[in-house]
């Protein structure tokens, strides 16, 4: 029996790309599809979660970056086993990668899952630009080319990709694990010191140049100039010498005694819970995930205008330019004055709309023609 769909990742360890392709394979494998997800190297951290609704996992164990003949040899052999409907990317190199698949694909469709929006390729190495700029050449080839976000799409329009092949598939997120919790709330604001009548504004993102702490520590100093009784809090590991720096400008700028750096959580749910509001200052994005699960918590976010994030938050009083410190500050001063339990469920009510995973599921079917099979047992 054929694979209906035939994913492409490098790997399978935490990430919001890596997190949407596992729910959106698990939530088509619900639906009663094949699914198989080939991961270039060893099977990552998230393959228990696939394996639990019957998706099925191989490890093609990629040496090294240049080990490619015998990779693509396993590859190939692969595709010959599973015989696929469809052979999906993710991300430009299994994109690229899954063209060279189509003469032993027996005719599948080479689907390419394109997942952002701009990105800055000076902070890249060489090998990595020279696949995205083979990727903008050999974009035509693929039967359809699916985007997160629309920002994505006429981004990568204007850099040579086809329109009549790109459609828009917005993530989805999981409504069921991202819901509000009133116990989860209480047991983090009380681990972090945080009073149950404390205002509490958090940004969720890794300590990064590209997700904007520095625009946050001075929009928050100008807040708690007007508002010093609200508590702050920078949630995510990363660049070490980075946090080093903002922990030094937090400092400077008077808010270190308000604030808590926690690094890495993984019980994201319960940390969205304890806030009041969201705030994602990025200044690249395509579809952000830390929005949409902030809302689907009820939590109040306030975003900077860039990729789809206006469009997910959907009130235009709650966004910001990027680097504007100024805007940024009023949008959040907006924020506190709509915190409370009575508008959790309007702003739940949104993501429960347009961005659930059924939502995203039914999209995807409906973009690679897959015929409907079977029942979805779980709906999130």
């Amino acid at each position: 029996m054929p694979t209906d769909v035939l994913f492409l990742t490098q790997n399978l360890d935490r990430g919001g790309a890596q997190r949407q392709l596992v729910t959106l394979a698990r939530g088509l494998a619900r639906r009663g599809y094949s699914i198989t997800v080939a991961v270039f190297y060893s099977r990552g951290s998230l393959w228990p979660e696939l394996e639990r609704d019957g998706v099925r996992v191989v490890a093609l164990e990629k040496r090294g970056r240049w080990d490619v003949a015998t990779f693509l040899a396993r590859m190939g052999t692969l595709v010959r086993n599973e015989r696929p409907r469809v052979i999906h990317g993710y991300l430009d190199v299994p994109n690229v990668l899954a063209l060279l698949l189509r003469p032993v694909a027996r005719g599948a469709r080479i689907v390419w899952g394109v997942r952002s929006a701009y990105v800055d390729w000076d902070r890249f190495d060489r090998l990595t630009r020279l696949t995205f700029s083979l990727a903008c050449r050999l974009s035509r080839f693929a039967d359809l080319i699916i985007l997160n976000s629309f920002a994505g799409r006429e981004h990568h329009r204007a850099l040579g990709y086809r329109a009549d092949r790109m459609v828009v598939v917005p993530n989805g997120i999981d409504t069921e694990l991202f819901a509000p919790d009133a116990a989860a709330r209480a047991s983090v604001r009380t681990e972090w010191g945080v009073g149950e009548t404390d205002i509490l504004i958090g940004l969720v993102g890794r300590i990064d140049p590209l997700k904007g702490h520095d625009t946050f520590l001075h929009a928050a100093a100008a807040v708690m100039r007007r508002h010093p009784g609200v508590r702050w809090v920078c949630i995510g590991g990363g660049d070490a010498q980075l946090l080093g720096r903002l922990q030094a400008l937090g400092e400077q700028l008077g808010v270190a005694r308000a604030l808590r750096w926690v690094g890495e959580r993984r019980d994201m749910p319960a940390v969205y819970n304890a806030l009041d509001v969201a705030v994602s200052p990025s200044i690249s994005e395509g579809f952000s995930n830390v929005i949409g699960e902030a809302l689907a918590t009820g939590v109040t976010c306030v975003a900077t205008d860039i990729g789809d994030s206006a469009r997910i938050v959907g009130d235009v009083t709650l966004v910001a330019p990027v680097n504007d410190v100024t805007a940024l500050t009023r949008a959040i001063e907006v924020a506190l004055e709509r915190v409370g339990p009575d508008s959790r469920a309007s702003r739940r009510a949104r993501i429960l709309d347009q961005f659930s995973v059924s939502r995203l599921v039914s999209s995807t079917v409906e973009a690679l023609h897959l015929p409907p099979v079977g029942f979805e047992t779980t709906l999130a």
